[in-house]
């Protein structure tokens, strides 16, 4: 790929040498995280998004090229090929311009033109093209033959002709494709007798928006709609207009033989023309969407997996439920479990005292630090009754969702074969508080509650995408090399499953690990992949001090120097701020070193092994259990679950989630609910609406909050008249623009609330 480095330079606006240095690093199978991390001086101190996209650009380059050559050989090998197509494939830059030139040489199927012209009629359509003053009728008579039987036969096939040469004009495509990127519309009705079944799209029932305005989720709303049989849906500019721009490049006069040509044209656009751009705008449509929900479902997925750990503690989880009890299971400050048990505290079976018992019991026995209780089913009330037992532990609701997937998949099966999948639930529930990533790399991200359309985005490019942000998170955490399972550790840069069960195994044959060079070791773990994977891995309290950071191995040399030079030992030099503030960094730069991996080192040195994330903080929700409890005015607190373009849904611990549309999130206007908020955001909300019949929460944050102060100040400060009309007169202005943008979105939240909690 390192052929396409000048043209993959120019497209991002990085430079060349950049460019060059990841395409040789990805050359020689270094993964991303690690370039990122311990390639900066070589890259420039790339980060890992633009590494993506160096390596994305070179592979479309790449494909680009392959495509350009095929047509090249395809044209050459039909003897069409001329100087003047040569230079026009030379020049185009996309993909679309590609195909346009090579549509007429394109095999294809028997088409009406094609049987037209093996008739013969291929003259006369190019007689008509002239538009010379001359009597179709009567020329057309010279085509009679055993295949056209009449005058009005002939003509007919000189128009298809006409109309399949119109389609395949490049230029021609070029304008078409031009007007449906500025006017083209999407549209979408109901069909016939379908109102009743698919009045989930009832937002769609009659709908229009400009293609280029059209938001990605709304997009597929209406594709899904199409897909399962309930919408007609259309992609289409003025015809009219189409029509006129056609004509202006073919009408040029204004006679019989013209108005052959004016009915081709238009026979040509509704016929090929039109559906053919249709479907590619459809395809560009759901492409885009498809990015952009993706997007959207990964910085989710990034900002869950990412969630704050509680840490090594003994944990005592509960999987909650009514008639079946609630599953009770202990955790060791490493996840291993311990023993697991049966409470019934809900509904008639309620057996409370002997529930307190038990739970109190296994508190003293197993020295008990924190509470994990799932949120789902019974997961309040269960918190209820654990918070009435005063036992001073910290109590913490853990998102279920995806737990069940879990219990019942292969994983769970190979880690617990003589366990229930109820058991199993609660260990996975327990271990999410513990340590969220090491838990949900377990789980396909599809199925933990984040996403927005994710079953309707193209599967490949989702997983592929998912994979990079999960991927991405390991590294960017670190992982314990002694307690880390098979599937966290297949994570890690340069070690796949086959090299990660190797290294388990290692650890059950020989013991834990006490220094990274035993990694060597491991069957099939060669130079490549230790180099990439190193640094990633954290060994505690080993024989070397650096093993615990993110130091490579391959700068120890370096960091032993700086001791030596500041006459302490390794050990004391580690943690200590005030010596390594002082280490002069420009003496310790050689060839393969530079500013960059040193100063990475340097933070290093200052916390070593440092996680990223924070400490987990146990959450108080407001006193209410259930819909029925929510009113209108109440201020409450609740929790970010999922982050859509239009708006933030939030957990207020009554088991459906509320809507917090994007107009009412912040004062100031914004587009994207990510630019203040994140999951897991511990926020105050209002609610402002109560639909208990369809189960729907309406919230505001920003009715909770005062306006900022220079707003209050702009509100209340005394100006002369004419100042205070213009300042009503710009205020009014922006709010109407910022009204049309957010009653746009409107009906977005009111389509994502009919499919979270039904019609």
């Amino acid at each position: 790929m390192l052929t396409y480095s000048s043209s993959v330079s120019e497209k991002l606006s990085i430079s060349e040498k950049q460019v060059v240095a990841v395409l040789e690093l990805l050359n020689e199978g270094a993964t991303i995280p690690f370039i990122a991390r311990y390639r900066k001086d070589k890259t420039g101190a790339l980060d890992e998004v633009q590494i993506q996209k160096i390596q994305e650009e070179a592979k479309f380059q790449q494909e680009f090229s392959e495509r350009k050559t095929f047509i090249e050989k395809t044209i050459t090998e039909q003897g069409k090929m001329t100087d003047f197509l040569q230079e026009k494939i030379n020049a185009a830059e996309t993909l679309n311009e590609l195909e346009d030139i090579y549509l007429p040489y394109k095999p294809k199927r028997k088409t009406k033109a094609q049987t037209a012209r093996d008739n013969g009629l291929e003259p006369l359509a190019l007689l008509l093209l002239k538009q010379e003053n001359i009597a179709p009728q009567n020329e057309a008579e010279a085509y009679i033959n055993e295949k056209i039987t009449d005058a009005d036969m002939a003509l007919q096939g000189a128009r298809d002709i006409i109309a399949e040469m119109i389609n395949e004009d490049a230029e021609v495509r070029a304008k078409m494709r031009k007007l449906f990127e500025q006017s083209a519309t999407i549209q979408s009705k109901i069909l016939s007798d379908k109102e009743e079944t698919g009045i989930k799209y009832k937002d769609y029932f009659d709908f229009s928006e400009p293609v280029s305005k059209i938001p990605s989720h709304r997009t597929l709303a209406i594709m899904r709609g199409f897909m399962e049989g309930f919408l007609k849906m259309n992609i289409l500019p003025e015809e009219e207009t189409a029509l006129l721009k056609i004509e202006d490049q073919f009408i040029k006069a204004h006679n019989e033989a013209a108005e052959h040509v004016k009915k081709a044209i238009k026979d040509g656009y509704r016929r090929l023309l039109q559906p053919s751009l249709e479907s590619e705008f459809r395809m560009a449509l759901k492409t885009k969407a498809d990015e952009e929900a993706i997007t959207v479902f990964a910085e989710n997925l990034r900002q869950l997996l990412l969630s704050s750990p509680l840490g090594s503690k003994r944990t005592l989880a509960i999987d909650p439920g009514y008639r079946t009890g609630c599953k009770v299971v202990v955790l060791d400050e490493k996840g291993e479990l311990q023993k697991t048990d049966l409470i019934f505290v809900h509904e008639k079976n309620f057996k409370v005292n002997e529930a307190e018992h038990k739970i109190r019991e296994l508190i003293s026995k197993y020295n008990i630090e924190a509470f994990a209780i799932g949120d789902g089913t019974a997961g309040r009330e269960t918190e209820q009754f654990i918070k009435r037992l005063n036992t001073g532990l910290p109590v913490f609701l853990v998102n279920e969702d995806g737990a069940s997937i879990y219990s019942a998949s292969e994983i769970a099966r190979e880690e617990f074969p003589d366990q229930d999948i109820t058991v199993r639930g609660a260990v996975s529930i327990g271990r999410r508080l513990i340590d969220p990533l090491a838990e949900l790399v377990k789980i396909d991200p599809k199925s933990i509650g984040v996403g927005q359309y994710q079953h309707d985005v193209n599967q490949v490019r989702l997983k592929e995408k998912l994979d990079q942000t999960v991927v991405s998170c390991v590294n960017a955490v670190g992982v314990n090399l002694n307690t880390a399972g098979k599937y966290l550790l297949s994570y890690v840069s340069g070690i796949g499953p086959s090299i990660a069960e190797n290294i388990v195994n290692y650890r059950k044959e020989k013991g834990r690990f006490t220094n990274r060079k035993q990694l060597r070791e491991v069957p099939r773990l060669g130079e490549k992949a230790f180099e990439q994977c190193a640094g990633f891995l954290r060994i505690k309290n080993g024989d070397n001090p650096l093993d615990e950071s993110g130091v490579h191995p391959e700068s120890y040399k370096i960091v032993e120097q700086m001791a030596n030079d500041s006459s302490i030992t390794l050990k004391e030099m580690i943690g200590n701020e005030s010596i390594v503030n002082k280490l002069p960094l420009h003496s310790y730069v050689t060839e393969n070193i530079g500013l960059h991996t040193l100063q990475d080192i340097l933070k290093e040195l200052k916390k070593p092994g440092l996680d990223p994330r924070q400490q987990a903080q146990a959450f108080e929700f407001a006193n209410i259990y259930s819909i029925d409890d929510v009113k209108v005015g109440m201020i409450v607190p609740g929790q970010v679950t999922n982050l859509t373009r239009f708006g933030a849904f939030i957990d207020i611990g009554v088991k459906q989630d509320g809507l917090v549309h994007v107009s009412e999130i912040a004062h100031k206007y914004i587009t994207d609910p990510g630019e203040v908020l994140k999951l897991n955001d511990k926020v105050m909300v209002k609610v402002t609406e109560v639909d208990l019949a369809r189960k729907r929460i309406a919230l505001s944050i920003k009715q909770t909050q005062e306006l900022p102060s220079n707003r209050r100040q702009n509100f209340n400060k005394q100006e002369p008249a004419t100042g205070n009309r213009q300042f009503v007169k710009n205020n009014q202005q922006n709010l109407s623009k910022q009204t049309e943008k957010e009653s746009a979105n409107m009906e977005d939240a009111i389509s994502l609330l009919r499919k979270k909690f039904g019609k």
